[in-house]
């Protein structure tokens, strides 16, 4: 065999590993073996599901919507000792082994022209590897407009840290809405939601707001997107505080009130 077929036969080998590892490779879990759950939140602030598929990692909780492929919400808690500056790999995306019906793949993704947008941002997860991982499962990312993602949403993620710097600890629930007749990316159909939602409550005074936000670029500030979470009730049909008293429903998800809330 001649030295340029050897090299030819070399070349084809490496392509196709690489082609291998690119669309097969999994790692392992990100989920940690010790783990007590001590991190996830209390359920007294469970929002209703639409599906019943309610996935519990250690440090945030989602309901899976399996039809659009992505979370139709993802809850987390935000405290001040989550806010560190510890400088984390960024992981593979992998699929969330807790998702009875699998998460959709990372590579529907792939070439659609939209970012794998984080749910439960990562970079409120850098206090823990296993934290910071776990938000890498695809069951936490939808598909975002990039320069959304990187700026509108990022700004509005930014936003919620200083107020957890200031406030104390916050519940933050946030996803897109899911509705019919979404553009679909991928081989599994992933939708892409045309707006964004986020819902933040203080644990202090258990004052809220909720934003909604079109999946576009915009340079209004951000308490132009501010919404009643009732209107976010009715565009997804979830409950998002069914647990708390019919009082404090009716006063705090009916108006925005920015009170206590600095901009």
């Amino acid at each position: 065999m001649s030295n340029k077929t050897k090299y030819a036969l070399l070349m084809l080998v490496c392509i196709l590993g690489f082609w291998l590892f690119q669309n097969f490779y999994t790692p392992a879990t990100y989920s940690n073996p010790e783990s007590s759950n001590n991190e996830v939140i209390s359920e007294v602030f469970l929002p209703t599901s639409t599906t019943g598929e309610i996935v519990q990692h250690e440090h945030f909780m989602l309901s899976y919507n399996e039809p659009f492929e992505q979370a139709e919400w993802v809850l987390y808690e935000l405290k001040k000792s989550h806010l560190t500056y510890d400088d984390r790999k960024r992981p593979y995306f992998i699929e969330d082994p807790k998702v009875k019906t699998k998460s959709a793949d990372w590579r529907n993704y792939r070439g659609s022209g939209y970012d794998r947008g984080h749910l439960c941002p990562a970079g409120d997860r850098r206090f823990s590897e296993y934290a910071y991982n776990e938000t890498f499962y695809t069951s936490n990312i939808s598909p975002q407009d990039r320069d959304f993602n990187a700026g509108l949403w990022n700004r509005l993620e930014q936003k919620v840290r200083y107020w957890c710097k200031t406030y104390g600890d916050l519940v933050v629930i946030t996803g897109g809405i899911l509705e019919n007749g979404l553009e679909e990316i991928g081989d599994e159909d992933v939708d892409v939601p045309r707006t964004f939602y986020k819902i933040i409550l203080r644990k202090d005074s258990k004052k809220a707001l909720a934003f909604l936000m079109p999946n576009t670029e915009s340079k209004q500030p951000l308490d132009y997107f501010l919404v009643p979470i009732d209107t976010i009730e009715k565009q997804t049909g979830i409950d998002f505080f069914e647990k708390q008293t019919k009082t404090w429903q009716d006063e705090v998800e009916s108006k925005v009130n920015v009170t206590e809330w600095k901009f």
